[in-house]
């Protein structure tokens, strides 16, 4: 699951960097308001953490106007300021949840795995595809009730598949979904993870659209 953080404070944008990629996350870094607003339009992330109080561009101004552009990827506040009156001007500028420094790192990773579920119609922590059903909290999968031992790039990659199930995907949309920024990919390691989870899962369970992608029949 790849993550926009968008925090000018270096030791905690380096803390929730390191934190979040011990559960799963994938994070690209920003440090102002106008690099969170260009990379908020390029609309690669699935969430994004946005601080309030960022340099060069407020966050709440950064916010706005990538929701005036209708820009839907959810938001997560992440600010120092507790007062009532400042929560609902995030929200009204078009937040999808709030939280307020410090931050528990378990907490954080919830909401955010929570918001992309909500992003695509998911309301419970379980998704089920056909006889495939994954947690994305305790990141576990079975395959017909029994449990299947995936590696972390195996998983991430069946998530994302799993969200768009009945979606044609390109190769080049699910190496955005699963490296950040500054990750060298070689040309052949999406179809490598996927080569290994037809071994697990069955060929049938992504099938390859010629000259388009890769599709997860729902």
């Amino acid at each position: 699951m790849r993550v926009l953080l968008a925090e000018d404070d270096e030791t905690l944008g380096s803390g929730l960097k390191a934190g979040l990629a011990q559960h799963g996350f994938q994070v690209d870094w920003v440090r102002d308001g106008v690099a969170a607003e260009r990379e908020m339009l390029t609309q690669v992330h699935e969430v994004v953490i946005l601080d309030m109080g960022l340099p060069r561009q407020n966050g709440l101004i950064s916010l706005q106007k990538i929701r005036q552009k209708n820009i839907k990827t959810p938001v997560l506040i992440l600010t120092a300021q507790d007062a009532i009156p400042m929560r609902i001007e995030g929200l009204d500028a078009g937040a999808d949840d709030y939280l307020v420094k410090p931050v528990d790192l378990l907490e954080l990773a919830a909401r955010l795995r929570a918001l992309v579920r909500r992003s695509h119609g998911e309301i419970h922590s379980s998704i089920t595809v056909k006889d495939v059903r994954l947690n994305s909290s305790t990141r576990s999968v079975e395959l017909h009730g029994k449990p299947v031992d995936l590696s972390v790039r195996e998983f991430d990659l069946l998530v994302t598949f799993m969200m768009h199930a009945g979606h044609v995907l390109t190769r080049d949309q699910l190496e955005k979904h699963l490296y950040s920024w500054g990750t060298e990919v070689s040309s052949n390691t999406v179809e490598v993870h996927i080569y290994h989870l037809r071994k697990k899962f069955g060929n049938e369970v992504i099938q390859t659209i010629r000259g388009l992608g890769y599709v997860m029949p729902k």
